[in-house]
């Protein structure tokens, strides 16, 4: 986080003052010699085992060895005591207050300040455990990181712009309800044999082919090019977001050149997600050798997971009826709102069916042309549904009843990221919400479409994820005409 948004996330503590006894004597000697009041000092109980957190009314410069009792709020029968300060404000600066920092959402669930939240190693907790012989709290810890500290104590947490009004968030309901929108846990498929599909790129109009006549020759400059960007897409995901990826290869006998992008053909769904049972759906895809990428050793591996059902809807290709899985389908896992762009590739009634299938509640159809007037193949491609934003490129839908209707059920549940279609083109609505390594959430993109977004968008986006992991992956979005989020299939 900048040190300017940072600043702007700021909030006014009460006027500063020391922590003394009923005598006056000042357990930290280390801060001016000030009186408070009794019961100044900001506390809050998450759970009945985790530690309660306080912010002392004294700024702390460092850990205390030792916390007396009468310091403490009255009331408090804890055993465990988890002093808050922020490490990083300037000594002449306000720490954020506790009570805008974090709240309690209900037993186990935390509201925290997205600019807490998001800035690694800011707020940090100095530990104590009470002597039972003296009453008196002894250090253990020094400076946790809060989010890891409430990641131990097996505490869910959602990051908000403004904790004070965390129970309207999108975020806060979904933790509440069991939902989640994102996941820790993907498949991909490194582009082993890739190569440019002449079978899709008849409407897919961000496919272009290579400069070898597409080749599709194992060896080829193209796939060594290829798989270099991959795995550093890889990197990016799994050492730097922490990211659980499932990793598999193909080959030229699989006939699949556009195995990379493996959200097409097959999609997860837990329990909470349908109100019924965790659920794996197969999809129709429209091309043979789109088709070709359901291969039954993946499958079965995907299906060890335990889902209870099995929604297979491939039979649909005989009728020429297609539906390319979350390429297609945009799921507000959340709400049970699903999105679709119709197009060759997404039919409507397959969608309804899906819907009615796994407990969702509502279809919102409508279609999409980019800046050439051609048809948009894939939804994903021009919209991305987080948990509390959204990025859609709106002016591409064409029907301003469609348009209404789609920008209304958006905004009644995301904070909305409008884009151009010049900015769709560089892949920036193929975007996937993520939960990071720590469970916060992050977007994954392609470094094409992070700088294609403006400053502005960016800023309004990371007001809701903890950051943006991106990596330059030009030739597999050139060529094959998709982008990260295609790359990846999420595992629920």
């Amino acid at each position: 986080m900048s040190g300017t948004m940072r600043a702007n996330c700021l909030r006014l503590l009460r006027n500063s003052s020391t922590s003394c006894s009923s005598s006056g004597h000042r357990y930290f000697a280390s801060a001016p010699a000030v009186q408070v009041e009794p019961g100044s000092i900001d506390s809050v109980q998450l759970t009945q085992s985790a530690p309660m957190l306080v912010q002392l009314a004294e700024r702390q410069w460092g850990a205390s060895a030792t916390l007396p009792l009468s310091i403490l709020p009255g009331s408090s029968k804890s055993s465990r005591i988890g002093v808050i300060r922020d490490a990083f404000t300037p000594f002449n600066a306000r720490e954020y207050p506790l009570h805008t920092t974090i709240a309690s959402l209900g037993e186990g669930q935390a509201a925290v300040h997205s600019a807490a939240a998001f800035n690694p190693q800011g707020i940090v907790v100095d530990e104590y455990v009470q002597d039972k012989a003296n009453g008196v709290y002894r250090l253990t810890n020094v400076a946790t990181d809060l989010l890891r500290l409430l990641q131990r104590e097996n505490i869910k947490v959602c990051a908000v712009p403004d904790v004070a009004a965390a129970s309207k968030q999108n975020s806060a309901k979904a933790m509440q309800r069991g939902a989640r929108q994102c996941t820790n846990e993907v498949l991909m498929i490194a582009p082993t044999a890739f190569g440019f599909n002449d079978q899709t790129a008849q409407d897919n109009s961000f496919m272009h082919a290579s400069r070898e006549g597409g080749s599709t020759d194992a060896g080829s400059d193209v796939t060594q090019h290829v798989l270099r960007e991959f795995s550093g897409l890889y990197r990016e995901l799994t050492e730097s977001a922490g990211i659980q990826v499932n990793l598999f290869q193909h080959t030229l006998s699989h006939g699949t050149p556009d195995a990379v992008f493996p959200n097409n053909w097959f999609s997860t769904h837990p329990a909470s997600e349908t109100g019924q049972k965790s659920a794996m759906v197969l999809y129709p895809m429209k091309t043979k050798n789109r088709a070709a990428e359901r291969r039954e050793d993946i499958i079965a591996c995907i299906q060890q997971r335990g889902y209870s059902n099995m929604f297979d809807m491939s039979s649909s290709e005989a009728s020429n009826k297609y539906l390319e899985g979350t390429g297609a389908l945009v799921p507000d896992r959340i709400n049970g709102i699903v999105y679709v762009n119709l197009s060759e590739r997404a039919d409507e009634r397959l969608a309804q069916q899906w819907a009615d299938q796994l407990g969702y509640k509502d279809v919102v159809t409508f279609r999409t042309f980019d800046k050439r007037s051609k048809a948009v193949y894939h939804t994903n491609v021009m919209l991305c549904v987080g948990t509390d934003v959204a990025i859609v490129c709106a002016d591409g839908v064409k029907d301003d009843k469609e348009r209404q209707r789609l920008l209304s059920s958006l905004g009644s549940h995301q904070t909305v990221v409008q884009i151009t279609s010049d900015q769709m083109d560089a892949l920036c609505g193929n975007v996937l919400e993520l939960e990071d390594g720590k469970g916060l959430p992050i977007l994954a993109m392609s470094t094409q479409a992070y700088n294609a977004f403006t400053e502005d968008q960016r800023k309004t986006m990371l007001k809701h994820v903890a950051a943006i992991h991106h990596a330059p992956i030009d030739t597999i979005e050139h060529v094959g005409g998709g982008g990260v989020r295609c790359s990846l299939a999420e595992l629920f």
